[in-house]
């Protein structure tokens, strides 16, 4: 494992790091789910010293600390399943922000890398850099509960798109305080049962409320009329 991932901690990536979260404004809270005891958890030590190094990189508060804040979470110690329960996760590793509503299932590597740097800059910037129309169909139409899945390789240029944007949906309900996206990045991989669940035969699928709606990247418009469709108002 040290082996294989050893170009992810080389310094050409710490340099990319750097460059990529210079823009960071705001502190920006990042939760690693893992399990100490889960010998079946291949990625869970790789993916929290990763989600480690990318906070050494980032710029720091007047403190001198990161403004990247990393919390590991291990459900080996008793005073962390709470967080287990309040984030609503099962599986590890789940890297997870605003309390679950934006969250990767499973490790973000490979390309997953670049959206998880611009979801963490964008939240650290308080923009979601969706259109102005996006953003208003989310603050006045957008009230029902949606679960959006978008299901992903690590070896896929165009998923990175896929995430971001439905990162960015969750994001926006959550400024406003609505909180009623949950946006899960899914790794096909380590997550086999739920790419059979939605018969996943190219990425990025994404599946909104349990239902398959698109198969590679959306346009913003459709992606958000969808979600519209496809809300539950309780």
């Amino acid at each position: 494992m040290e082996e294989e991932y050893a170009e992810l901690f080389s310094d050409e990536v710490k340099n990319a790091l750097q460059d990529a979260l210079k823009d960071m404004k705001n502190t920006v809270d990042v939760y690693v789910f893992i399990d100490n005891s889960d010998s079946n958890c291949q990625y869970c030590d790789v993916t929290k010293k990763f989600m480690e190094f990318i906070a050494s990189t980032a710029p720091k508060d007047g403190n001198g600390d990161s403004l990247l804040k990393v919390h590991i979470i291990d459900r080996t110690k008793e005073e962390d399943r709470k967080l287990f329960e309040e984030f609503n996760v099962e599986r590890v590793p789940t890297v997870a922000f605003y309390k679950g509503y934006i969250r990767w299932t499973g490790a973000p590597l490979g390309e997953e890398i670049r959206a998880l740097i611009e979801t963490i800059v964008r939240i650290s910037q308080g923009e979601s850099g969706l259109s102005p129309e996006t953003v208003e169909a989310i603050k006045s139409k957008l009230n029902g509960k949606v679960k959006i899945e978008t299901v992903v390789t690590p070896s896929c240029p165009y998923c990175p798109y896929a995430a971001l944007m439905a990162h960015m949906v969750a994001f926006e309900a959550c400024k406003i305080g609505k909180c009623n996206v949950v946006s899960e990045v899914v790794e096909a991989y380590e997550n086999q049962d739920i790419a059979e669940k939605y018969q996943v035969m190219s990425v990025p699928t994404i599946a909104i409320n349990e239902s398959v709606e698109f198969i590679g990247v959306p346009y913003e418009e459709n992606f958000i009329n969808s979600i519209l469709e496809k809300q539950k108002i309780s």
